[in-house]
């Protein structure tokens, strides 16, 4: 039984069901207590709380697409391409722990909406920020997760790609 295997297995598990029990808590208790389009502000108008159901996929792009691709696209094929992750994951035991960690994430924000589709048929988002030069939608902590891996992969890549090239 190999202990580091085991192990590491465990830390990318870990990873993945925090980011998908942070997201699906922050929207359990968002569906809960603030009613559809109901605005909260947080921080002025800077951050803002507001509840909305996206049938389609960032920013609502293809909510109106036929059922059926809407599923395709949607549902089977981020549903085939995170199983694909995990598992890349989960047997490269040679991937940095920067690039593990930031793929763990973008898997559990990925596994968080997917859920949501299968459970509501639509991803719950309810976050709003407007910082002057950074204005967003309106997102979810799934969105968070996968934004965070992405720039940790993106961060680590520039720094392996400087390092290299100064040897």
């Amino acid at each position: 039984m190999n202990w580091t295997r085991i192990l590491r297995l465990l830390v990318i598990l870990s990873l993945v069901m925090t980011n998908v029990g942070c997201d699906q808590l922050s929207k359990s208790v968002v569906r809960e207590k603030i009613a559809y389009h109901e605005t909260i502000e947080l921080i002025g108008d800077n951050l803002i709380l507001m509840k909305v159901e996206n049938t389609g996929a960032f920013l609502g792009l293809g909510s109106t697409l036929h059922p059926l691709l809407k599923n395709l696209l949607l549902l089977t094929l981020p549903a085939i391409v995170l199983i694909m992750m995990l598992g890349i994951v989960v047997l490269n035991a040679q991937l940095p722990k920067e690039v593990m960690f930031g793929l763990s994430c973008i898997i559990g924000g990925g596994v968080g909406n997917v859920f949501d589709r299968i459970t509501y048929g639509s991803v719950t988002d309810f976050m709003h920020l407007d910082f002057g030069i950074i204005r967003t939608g309106i997102f979810n902590m799934a969105d968070v997760s996968i934004l965070m891996g992405t720039i940790c992969i993106f961060i680590y890549s520039l720094t392996q790609r400087r390092i290299l090239h100064t040897e």
